[in-house]
This record gives structure tokens, C-alpha cells and sequence, in this order.
């Protein structure tokens, strides 16, 4: 009788040996997310920074090691001089748009304490145009005779606008001041490139292997070619547009080339600007230099249609309209990050789907994605550095 009870324990044991392992698996899998929730509860306050640190160091690195090279192999000292330029770039215009906008406050409220601000009068050119001609000319001249009263008539109304706008520009603030930060703590990626290649070069092969590490290195040439590509091609537009304003003497030019930058980020282009320029200068210039500016306003509006898909482009496989698709998708989505995470989640998601749908595939086709001068590097390219 006492066989069968043994018989039971012995065939009981191994079931509960394995229930106990599974249980032991699940408590560290639950203390390791655990530890990784509080984690991330920890970082997520500088998440923003860290993530544009790591893009600007991606898209940097190409110039801080040919820097470092001519330098004589100085890390520091190449990073130095990157984050010190960058803060030129970014402190330098936003300086000009304070002063140009204090500039035109102080003027403002002169003209307001001496009851001499008045609006222009209509011209007469707009009492030609159909339809809505007569009544926009009458209305733009009665608000310009009478402007006090009307002033005082939507008095609430520019309050909401202007407690908008004041909310506005109080968040741009933080958001220069974290960019700032993002710049600084760049130039550290950048020192500390050649370990967190490895960091990188290690995860993404635990991750998925070969094919993992073709997926960083797209990462990596990803965020340099949009850096390239919208980053590059906006600073070119916004140098042409700022010399042109300043050379045709355009009214408050610091502060509209400054939002030329920002419309050219957000792929909106310089025409939202320039284009009313040009209207505002036919009505108050003489025909010829009207005429000179509209021929220079021209080719700066759409010089991005022509250097940007090449640019973009350059070296990838991925397919144009997937990475243009990433760029604005992105862009409305999450603002200027999503300039850089929209493409780069695109072309690895696309590159997933192409490596699910042919199998057979050896793992090196990842590797065509990259520029023909990264393939037989290391993954330098998908490191913040």
C-alpha cells in the first residue's frame, strides 16, 4: 500500500519544482519591472533633454570627429568648441528677436503715452479688388480714424489674446533653457562616444542580433541625414531670408527671420513670411525695387524642395516619402522632437516590415540602408557620439 503513495510524491515533486520556478521567475521579472517603472519615474522629468542630447550628439558626431582630428585626437576641446558654437547659434538670434521686440514696444507705448499711434490708411489700390474691395477699404480706414474705440470695444478679447500669448512665450522660455541644456550635455556624449558605441552595439545585439545592429546604425544615419536635411536646409533659408530682410530694410527683420527658422523646423516653409513681404512690398514700394525683392524671394522660397530630398535621401534605401512622411507626422505630433523620432520609428518600422515579408533575407541587407560609408564601420553612427 505503500508503494503507490511514493509513486504519487515522486510523479508530485517535479510538477511542484516546476510551479515553484515559475513562480520565482515571475516575482524577479515583477521586481525587475518594478525597478524599471521607478526608473523611469525618476528619469522621465529630463527625458526631453536626454533625447535631443542624444539626437544633437548623433547628428554632431561627423563634425566633432573630424574637429577632433584636426585638433590633434582633443575630444574635450573639440566638444567644447561644438556646444560653444551651438549656443552662438541659438543665444544670437534670440537676442536680436528680444531687442528688435523690445525696440518695437518701447515705440509702441511712446506713440500711445503721446496719443500719437494711428494706423495707415488704406491704399487705394484695395477699393479695386472684387467683391470684398469697397467694404475692407471702409473698414480698414474707419479702424485707422477711430482706432481708441476700437481698442476699447475689444478690450476683453486682447486680453484673452494677449494672456495667450504671454502663456506662450513663457513656455518657449523653458523650452530654450532645456535646449541649453540638451546642447551642454551633447558635448559629454560626444566625449564619452567611443564607450556608449559599445553600450549601444552591445543592447542591440542582445535585441535582435545582427539585424539589431543594423537597425541602430539606420537609427544613427537616420537622425544625421534629417539633421541634414530640415535642420541644415533651415538654417539656409533663414541666412538668406535675414540677409535679404536686412538689405531691403524690412521692418522688424530680427523678428521675422527668427520665425522664418521656426516655420522652416516645422516644415512649414519661409512663404508664410515671405509671401505677405512681398504683397506689403508691392503696396509700399516703388514698382522696381518691389519687383527686386519678389525675384530674391523667389528661389529662398523654394530652394527646399530641391535640396531637401537629396539631402534626405543620401545614401538610404528607405524610401523617400516614408522619411518625408516621419518628418511631418513626427512634427505635428510631438513638435520638434518628432522631427527626429517620426522618421527614424518609420524606417526601422519599415525595415521590420521588409525583413517579416522576405525572411530569407540575409541579415547584412539591413546594412544597405546605411550611407556606402558607414557600412564597414563600427556603430559609431547609432551612438549619441
Amino acid at each position: 500500500m505503500e508503494q503507490p503513495t511514493s509513486g504519487t510524491v515522486a510523479q508530485a515533486g517535479p510538477a511542484q519544482i516546476s510551479v515553484e520556478a515559475r513562480v520565482s521567475d515571475l516575482v524577479r521579472i515583477g521586481i525587475i519591472g518594478l525597478f524599471a517603472y521607478w526608473s523611469l519615474q525618476l528619469v522621465a522629468p529630463f527625458a526631453l533633454i536626454i533625447i535631443w542630447s542624444a539626437i544633437l550628439a548623433v547628428a554632431l558626431f561627423p563634425m566633432f570627429d573630424a574637429l577632433s582630428r584636426l585638433l590633434g585626437d582633443r575630444p574635450a576641446l573639440s566638444a567644447t568648441v561644438i556646444v560653444i558654437a551651438c549656443l552662438v547659434l541659438i543665444i544670437a538670434p534670440l537676442a536680436l528677436v528680444a531687442v528688435n521686440f523690445a525696440d518695437a514696444v518701447q515705440a509702441l507705448v511712446s506713440q500711445l503715452k503721446t496719443d500719437n499711434f494711428t494706423l495707415p490708411a488704406a491704399p487705394e489700390a484695395i477699393r479695386g479688388w472684387p467683391v470684398v474691395g469697397e467694404r475692407l477699404y471702409a473698414g480698414w480706414n474707419q479702424v485707422a480714424s477711430n482706432l481708441a474705440a476700437t481698442i476699447m470695444k475689444f478690450q476683453a478679447p486682447l486680453r484673452e489674446i494677449m494672456g495667450v500669448v504671454l502663456a506662450k512665450l513663457a513656455s518657449i522660455g523653458g523650452g530654450v533653457l532645456s535646449f541649453v541644456a540638451s546642447i551642454i550635455l551633447s558635448g559629454i556624449f560626444l566625449t564619452m562616444s567611443p564607450r556608449l558605441a559599445a553600450t549601444i552595439q552591445v543592447l542591440a545585439s542582445r535585441i535582435g542580433g545582427e539585424r539589431g545592429v543594423g537597425f541602430a546604425r539606420l537609427a544613427g544615419s537616420t537622425v544625421r541625414n534629417v539633421s541634414r536635411g530640415v535642420i541644415g536646409v533651415a538654417l539656409l533659408q533663414t541666412l538668406l531670408c535675414g540677409l535679404c530682410f536686412a538689405f531691403f530694410d524690412i521692418p522688424a527683420h530680427g523678428a521675422l527671420t527668427f520665425l522664418v527658422f521656426m516655420l522652416c523646423l516645422m516644415q512649414l516653409g519661409p512663404g508664410l513670411v515671405l509671401v505677405p513681404a512681398v504683397v506689403w512690398a508691392w503696396f509700399s514700394w516703388p514698382t522696381s525695387l518691389a519687383f527686386a525683392f519678389t525675384v530674391v524671394a523667389i528661389p529662398i522660397t523654394v530652394v527646399d524642395n530641391v535640396l531637401k530630398p537629396i539631402l534626405m535621401s543620401r545614401g538610404l534605401s528607405t524610401p523617400m516619402p516614408v522619411i518625408l512622411i516621419g518628418v511631418i507626422g513626427g512634427t505635428l505630433s510631438h513638435g520638434l522632437l518628432g522631427l527626429f523620432l517620426g522618421p527614424i520609428v518609420l524606417s526601422v518600422f519599415y525595415e521590420l516590415l521588409r525583413a517579416w515579408a522576405w525572411p530569407s533575407a540575409p541579415a547584412e541587407q539591413t546594412a544597405a540602408t546605411l550611407p556606402h560609408d558607414d557600412r564597414d564601420k563600427s556603430i559609431e553612427g547609432a551612438a549619441p557620439g
